[in-house]
């Protein structure tokens, strides 16, 4: 059964949102080159989720649940990584 315009563009956005939530803290981190306020249980703990959806939507064969997944965790990934890059004090 395909979805409907409405449940389309709902998902759309939701995923727009969901991946582009991360740019303004990457930018930031990134001009700064400081990550010290950044939360590194709160991002290991969102990539994990990330991973988790993404192996969820390969195991039920759900492409926009895959894509949509892998592109925040690629996002949430990059802010861990410049976490562990910046911090001064890495917890």
């Amino acid at each position: 059964m395909a979805a409907s315009p409405l449940a389309v563009a709902v998902g759309v956005t939701a995923a727009l949102l969901s991946i582009s939530s991360f740019a303004p803290q990457m930018i930031k981190i990134w001009r700064e080159r400081d990550a010290q306020s950044v939360s590194l249980r709160m991002y290991v703990v969102t990539v994990t989720g990330f991973a988790c959806w993404t192996l969820y939507g390969v195991l039920i064969r759900a492409w926009p649940v895959i894509a949509s997944n892998l592109a925040c965790l690629a996002m949430a990934a990059g802010v861990l990584a410049m976490k562990w890059r910046f911090s001064r004090h890495p917890a």
